[in-house]
């Protein structure tokens, strides 16, 4: 099922196509998104393939926030690819993956090369998430909405990169097959 949906999400170049809302934010931030290479090279070493299935808005400002550098680290990684789908199109994956009760984007699920989903990540970096939560929604919507923004520009990436390639590294790490247990591995006396 899983396969079937990756093969029907859209490309990145294929949703900037297609992007209303934001229009011209959506590429002027992958223009701007700089990969530093140690998270490349991280992702690179991993074994096996890795898709990620993204489910996402082009109104949504974490997307637009973190979308376009998950996009540059999959162009640097040639065994990972991204596909996005709709959110409101999806609400059976979406409900698969609330933040509380929240339908929050972007959803960012981890496939493996046999498309079975490994782990997700979403809907922001976990300090912005905290202080959304905590400080945030105390706040009108508007000023709050402009902390976030501040937050993305000044984290450049980096903290949603941590969490997405720490959680491609733990997936792989427990992906590869299991030693044998010390008994199995010695004869039998």
């Amino acid at each position: 099922m899983l396969e079937d949906r990756f093969g029907q999400g859209m490309t990145f170049a294929e949703f900037l196509e297609v992007a209303v809302e934001n229009r011209e934010l959506w590429p002027k931030l992958y223009e701007r998104a700089a990969l530093p290479e140690a998270f490349a090279a991280r992702v690179r070493a991993l074994p096996g393939r890795w898709h990620l299935l993204v489910l996402s808005e082009d109104w949504c400002g974490d997307s637009v926030n973190t979308i376009p550098m998950l996009q540059r680290l999959t162009e640097a990684a040639p065994g990972v690819d991204l596909r996005l789908l709709g959110r409101d199109a999806n609400l059976d994956l979406m409900d698969a993956h609330l933040t509380g009760t929240s339908r929050s984007i972007p959803v960012v699920m981890v496939l493996d090369e046999d498309f079975r989903e490994r782990g997700w990540w979403g809907p922001r970096p976990a300090p912005l998430q905290k202080w959304v939560l905590e400080e945030g929604l105390k706040l009108p919507k508007e000023e709050r909405y402009k902390l976030v923004r501040t937050w993305y520009v000044r984290d450049r990436g980096a903290t949603m990169l941590e969490e997405v390639v720490s959680l491609l590294e733990r997936i792989a790490a427990g992906a590869q097959a299991p030693p044998l247990p010390a008994a199995a591995a010695e004869p039998v006396r």
